[in-house]
This record gives structure tokens, sequence and C-alpha cells, in this order.
């Protein structure tokens, strides 16, 4: 497996408080955690952090050659629910802490299948020459756009766009979406945060890596968000056979 990643604080917040983490077993198997952090500045940065390391051990901890789906799955959200825990009790111990939590998107890709979890708007997509999201947000637009309140079109610029209805550490328990999906070998799998997703859109990201040189995605995508604005923290993983 092939991985590039690169996280950039943007051109306008003074810190990042994304954080990211990823790895890779023996017999081709990559793993890639993303998380957007909230909750003011220290904050922001403490649970994406917190969130990460936790899930990150876990996953060192537990992954075994050979697993099952249903037992990597069960590994995924095992690991969120205790970085939720986590988050949760050190917010709730130290008042200045109080109402953090962070964004999450992990992978483990293995023989051609990625095995996905997520909890907020921090997005994975896949890439095979056109663009195509496969998590749904959760966020006060995207329930919105389901119930057909308002159009994608009309979320794009919506007041409460970046208000998000899930995330590790908010509450004491946290329910995360699971989605598993084949992978052929020209298929890029991208994680990233709402820095990439709210400042550029699918045409221009699809345009920054048409080529197919992986290893370029995330320096470019990183470089366009910036060139549209770089309102926010943006992180990108980019994982390839």
């Amino acid at each position: 497996m092939k991985i590039v990643a690169k996280t950039d604080k943007g051109r306008v917040r003074s810190s990042n408080q994304d954080a990211y983490a990823v790895g890779e077993f023996p017999d081709e198997v990559a793993w890639a955690i993303v998380c957007d952090g909230m909750g003011g500045a220290a904050g922001g940065n403490i649970a994406s952090a917190l969130a990460v390391k936790v899930i990150s051990d876990k996953i060192n901890a537990s992954y075994r050659e050979n697993m099952k789906p249903s037992s990597i799955k069960n590994m995924l959200d095992s690991a969120l629910t205790a970085a939720n825990m986590e988050v949760y009790d050190m917010a709730d111990a130290k008042p200045e802490l109080n109402g953090m939590g962070t964004t999450v998107v992990c992978a483990i890709v293995r023989e051609g299948t990625a095995f996905i979890a997520h909890a907020g708007d921090s997005r994975a997509y896949v890439y095979d020459g056109r663009l195509k999201q496969v998590t749904t947000d959760h966020s006060l637009v995207q329930s919105l756009i389901d119930r057909g309140e308002i159009t994608k079109d009309e979320a794009e610029h919506h007041p409460n766009k970046n208000l998000i209805t899930r995330a590790i550490g908010v509450d004491k328990s946290i329910e995360i979406d699971f989605d598993e999906i084949e992978l052929d070998d020209e298929e890029v799998l991208i994680l990233c945060t709402d820095g990439l997703s709210n400042y550029v859109t699918d045409d221009e990201m699809i345009n920054e890596i048409q080529d197919g040189r992986y290893y370029a995605f995330a320096d470019r995508l990183i470089k366009k968000a910036n060139n549209n604005g770089g309102g926010d923290n943006v992180t990108v993983v980019a994982i390839a056979k």
C-alpha cells in the first residue's frame, strides 16, 4: 500500500486543530485516522490529538492478520468508543476544556477492501477518474438535505454550514457509522477534514488529481484549498494500492 498525508493550518487560523496518523501492517494493510478538533484553540487541539492517539493505539494493539471483516468493524467501533470516553472524561474534568470534541474518519485498507468508520463531517472519498463521497456528513445542513428542506447547492452557502450533529467527546456515548467498500487497483481512497471539502469543489478536486499521481494528491489539494481562501485547517490522506 502507498500512503501520502499532509496537514496545514490554512491561511486564516492561528493554530492547527486537525490531527492525523497513518501506518501499515504486513501483507499490504494500511490504516489512517483524520480528526478535526473543536471547542476553542486549546480544546480543539487536545481533542483531536487525544482521539488520534487513542484510536491508533487501539488499532496497533488489536489488529491481527486474517481478521474477519466483522472483527475489523468491532475493533474500529471499540477504538472510536474508547476515544469518545477519553475525550469526554477529560473535558468533564477540566472546566476550561468543557465542550471540546472532534470529528473523526478512519480507515483500514486490506486486500482491496476499505473499512471506514466516521463521526462528524470529516469525509472519505474514492477517486477512480470520478470522485465519489463515501461517508455522509453528520451535520445540520446534511439533515436539512435529507429532509428535502434545502438543496445541496443551498447547503454550500447555508449560515449554519459548520454545525455538526455528531462528534467524538461531546456526549457520554457515540454512534459510529461504518462503510465497507471495494477498492480496485486504480482507485484511491482520500480522507480529509472539512477544510478541504468546504473550500475545494468536487470538480476542482478532480482537476488536481486526475493525472493519477497519488503521491502529489495531498500537497496539491491543500494548496488548492489555501488558494481558495484557506479559511480552515486542512488535512488530506490518500491511500493507493
